[in-house]
C-alpha cells in the first residue's frame, strides 16, 4: 500500500512540474556586434511598441546594454559567470486585468571572441498569450 501512495505521489509530483516548467511563450536565440541594434516590435491590442537594445562594451566579463521601451531608456551591465545575467522588461503596464503582466527576459550567454559578438536569449512570458512579437530586422 505504502509503495502504491508513493508512486502515486511521485507521478503527480511529475505531472504538476511538467506543467508549472515552462512559463516561457517563446524562446530566441540573438547574436549581436557591437552597436548594433535589435529591434522588437510588441504589439498587443491596438498598441504598438518598440523595444530596442545594444551592447556598446565588454570588458573583464561584463557587457554594457543600452536598451530602450516605450520611449523609456536603460543601462544595464550583465556578466556572463555571475548572477547579474539578464534583465526584465514588462511589456504592459501593472493594474486591472493586467495582475501577471507579459515581459521580455534578455540574458546574456557569452561572448564569441572569434566574430567578436554578444549571444543572448530572450524570453517571452506571456500567460494569457495577449502578445505578438515582431522581430525586425538588425541596423547600426
Amino acid at each position: 500500500m505504502l509503495k502504491y501512495i508513493l508512486r502515486v505521489l511521485i507521478f503527480v509530483v511529475f505531472i504538476s512540474l511538467s506543467l508549472y516548467a515552462n512559463e516561457y511563450k517563446e524562446i530566441v536565440n540573438v547574436k549581436l556586434k557591437k552597436d548594433v541594434h535589435k529591434k522588437i516590435l510588441v504589439k498587443y491590442g491596438k498598441n504598438e511598441k518598440l523595444f530596442k537594445f545594444r551592447w556598446t562594451l565588454y570588458t573583464d566579463g561584463g557587457l554594457v546594454i543600452l536598451r530602450s521601451y516605450d520611449r523609456i531608456v536603460g543601462q544595464n551591465i550583465l556578466y556572463d559567470k555571475l548572477k547579474s545575467r539578464s534583465f526584465r522588461v514588462e511589456l504592459m503596464t501593472r493594474g486591472g486585468s493586467h495582475y501577471a503582466v507579459p515581459y521580455i527576459l534578455v540574458k546574456f550567454i557569452e561572448f564569441d571572441y572569434k566574430t567578436d559578438e554578444a549571444i543572448f536569449q530572450l524570453f517571452l512570458s506571456d500567460t494569457h498569450s495577449k502578445v505578438r512579437l515582431e522581430y525586425l530586422k538588425q541596423e547600426n
